[in-house]
């Protein structure tokens, strides 16, 4: 027997449940499709197959497909977020701490995980083995290749490494190039195209030179395959937070929650395309804000001091 008082609640109930589905289709209506971007750690392929499943997994949870953008450059992201085409990105921490500096309205929602549990990771500069090249003050006049200007790793971080050792290293080096990727700064060091290369680096065991040697991406200028054993670390950072996912400030309120859930959630809802983002090296995103990237913010404001300069 159904009590006055039982149909009430299932009549708020169903209220609330009509309430919640009106507002998902709201959104969905507003936004049949959702644009993801990527900042360009690795060459396209590469990207594509590391993020493809990941993107599928995001499809289903959210019910509305969300498309992959893989990005030029990392300004790229950061105008994409600026004139609202892309929903969400996987920034790196400069360029996200570079799009709040300059106006862009978007949100950290998760930070990746090391699997030690740690949220950070360091610049570091390599040189070939081979190469007599030692230390950072036997680099002086040789070429200096960096990521993009507004990688962490890349650019940021080196530059500001550089200054510590008072160097300046468009006077220090004879000449200093972008090589457009973490990935092809290191196949131009591989090629010998520069002599010395920026990258991210996590550990021993998982950086984006190991990587690239597990995809065997990474031979001699005489064409044979490298190991580990072929590259020099010649200096290293203090850590960098990790990178964030970013989602639009004014996306509605539900959609925002429903994108931080399903990364929350990946770990343990799709394990597969999870663990492809990393090549399984990371644990599960967590939670992260806004104010966790200020003293990026206050790198990259240095960063600028001394092009000005």
């Amino acid at each position: 027997m159904i009590t006055r008082r039982g149909m009430m609640t299932t009549a708020i109930g169903g209220a609330a449940l009509l309430t919640t589905t009106a507002h998902a289709q709201s959104w969905k209506e507003k936004y049949p499709e959702l644009t993801f971007a990527v900042v360009p750690a690795e060459n396209a392929s590469g990207v594509s197959d590391r993020f493809g499943p990941f993107l599928n997994y995001l499809s289903k949870e959210l019910g509305t497909k969300v498309t992959l953008r893989i990005a030029q450059d990392y300004a790229a992201v950061i105008e994409g977020q600026r004139a609202g085409n892309v929903h969400i990105a996987n920034h790196g921490p400069a360029s996200f701490a570079r799009a709040r500096l300059t106006g862009v309205k978007a949100d950290a929602v998760v930070i990746e995980v090391n699997s030690d549990g740690s949220k950070g990771y360091y610049s570091v500069f390599y040189t070939l083995a081979k190469s007599p090249l030692s230390k950072i003050e036997e680099t002086k006049g040789k070429v200096l290749g960096l990521v993009d200007p507004n990688s962490t790793s890349g650019n940021n971080m080196p530059r500001f490494k550089l200054n510590a050792l008072g160097i300046n290293p468009e006077t220090y080096y004879s000449k200093v190039i972008y090589t457009g990727s973490h990935e092809n700064a290191l196949l131009a060091l591989a090629q010998g195209t520069i002599d010395v290369a920026a990258n991210w680096w996590n550990s021993e065991e998982d950086s984006n030179l190991t990587r690239m040697l597990n995809k065997g991406l990474l031979k001699s200028s005489d064409g044979k395959p490298m190991t580990k054993d072929d590259f020099r670390i010649i200096v290293k950072s203090d850590i960098i937070i990790n990178s964030p996912v970013a989602v639009l400030s004014d996306l509605p309120a539900d959609l925002k929650t429903a994108i931080k859930k399903a990364f929350l959630e990946a770990a343990e809802k799709d394990r597969a395309a999870f663990e492809k983002l990393s090549d399984g090296k990371n644990k599960p995103y967590q939670d992260v804000k806004n104010e966790d990237y200020d003293k990026t913010i206050e790198l990259i404001k240095f960063v600028d001091s001394l092009r000005k300069a």
